[in-house]
């Protein structure tokens, strides 16, 4: 039943889409299996190199086959050659990279010896197309869904009560919180000439938490919809905006990635095992590459760089931030000390998310020379010729109200659920907003 629930999810978008994910599931179902029973080390890799090729594949041409072509038509012209590479005008399936990574996993750990393969065809089509969690993750391992397939669930109340809580508080996220915001993050970007500097200031940093909220919202919802069934989903944020480094920013944020990209690309390059120029040229590898993943497009590279560039500062000055501290007094007053490294790191991903944004780098620029041209001549940019200031006021408003929200267990187990879920749901139906807005992750 939960198999062709998944299957009706996921054609509800695009219907012959359902065939890319039989192919992968298919080849990787197989793969599994052969490289379980194989005990020739060299015929395992191959056998492990034609499933990722196969899920790798799809991916770029539905998601990278035009922002190649473009790169290199553009490369060729700067040579003087003229190519022309047919564009292909295919509409990306919603969830590649996620449910891609998610298959992905499987025959690693598989090939690594850390998960027996699955041999129930639908329970392993299952793991791959769980549906609270198919589109925008968190990118679940196998040890964790796979046993949570075969076990009987029937009705808790717990469960249920812990898992409608998961998902109105992702619903005041989105609704609430992150489509407010976006109304006046979209006007900004979309015309950052019209903008003056604190109007593009106040942008950034409304999109820094729309896009938390945004993406947060899914995964509580995606976690409460799967929790109310009974099943375990992993955390995949953990409030990212009290981090006090870059580092610790990316234990917090879109985990399931992050320990993705640690455990089968930065520990298979070498980790911090072969050096420490090594571990520095991984971990940048590992930033770029990530910054690729979440888009077809070189500001989305910018993005990644900027964050890796940000570690390897933060790992380099590490030392010398520390003796200063020291030397000052500084350590003496770690609350300060706290609050200031949170601003520092808020200031940091606020700014590189210009890049993940703009749609150009030409927009990227506009909206950084506003951000320091020091002009506030002008009016903010206003929301709406209709509304005005008002949503302005209400953005502030529900900001205040997503604090306010910190005080609560972040497990969200509380012991008496109903005034939560009351007060919430009551929220949303006053302050939501519903104008229809796709989760920005859906593009991913």
């Amino acid at each position: 039943m939960l198999l062709v629930a998944s299957c009706f999810f996921y054609m509800f978008f695009k219907p012959v889409y359902i065939l890319i994910l039989a192919f992968t599931i298919v080849i990787d179902y197989v793969a599994g299996i052969m490289l379980e029973n194989e005990p020739d080390k060299k015929k395992k890799k191959k056998y492990l190199v034609f499933s990722i090729l196969a899920n790798v594949g799809v991916l770029a041409v539905f998601k990278y086959y035009n922002f190649l072509d473009g790169s290199f038509t553009s490369l060729a012209s700067l040579g003087g050659l003229k190519i022309n590479i047919p564009y292909l005008s295919i509409l990306l399936p919603i969830g590649l990279s996620f449910h891609t990574f998610q298959a992905m996993s499987y025959t690693i750990e598989v090939y690594r010896g850390h998960q027996k393969a699955e041999r129930h065809f639908g329970i392993y089509a299952l793991y791959v197309m769980f549906y609270p969690q198919l589109v925008a993750g968190p990118i679940e391992r196998p040890q964790n869904m796979i046993h949570q397939f075969y076990a009987r669930h029937q009705f808790n109340y717990n469960n249920a009560v812990h898992g409608l809580n998961l998902i109105v508080y992702g619903l005041f996220k989105k609704i609430v919180v992150a489509d407010r915001l976006s109304e006046y993050v979209n006007q900004v970007y979309l015309h950052p000439a019209n903008a003056n500097s604190f109007s593009v200031l106040l942008a950034v940093c409304f999109f820094s938490i729309q896009i938390y909220c945004d993406f947060s919202g899914y995964s509580d919802i995606a976690r409460g919809t799967a929790r109310v069934m009974g099943f375990d989903l992993m955390i995949n944020f953990n409030r990212p905006y009290l981090s006090t480094s870059i580092s610790e920013f990316w234990t917090r944020w879109h985990i399931s990635l992050s320990t993705w990209f640690r455990d089968y690309l930065y520990i298979p390059l070498g980790g911090n095992r072969a050096g420490k120029w090594r571990m520095y040229r991984n971990l940048l590898i590992v930033f770029l590459v990530s910054g690729l993943w979440h888009g077809a497009r070189w500001t989305f590279v910018v993005w990644g760089a900027l964050h890796g560039m940000y570690t390897l500062f933060g790992l380099l000055t590490r030392t010398s931030w520390t003796k200063l501290a020291a030397a000052t007094g500084f350590n003496r007053l770690p609350a300060l000390q706290t609050i200031l490294s949170r601003l520092v790191v808020f200031v940091l991903v606020t700014f590189a998310w210009i890049f993940f944004r703009a749609e150009s780098f030409s927009k990227a620029s506009a909206m950084i020379h506003k951000l320091f041209a020091g002009d506030y001549s002008s009016n903010l940019v206003q929301l709406s010729a209709e509304k005005g200031p008002l949503n302005l006021v209400l953005s502030f408003f529900v900001i205040g109200l997503l604090l306010l929200s910190y005080k609560l267990p972040y497990d969200l187990k509380l012991k008496n659920s109903l005034p939560f879920l009351a007060i919430t749901t009551f929220i949303i139906i006053i302050l939501g907003k519903y104008a229809g807005a796709e989760f920005i992750y859906f593009q991913f």
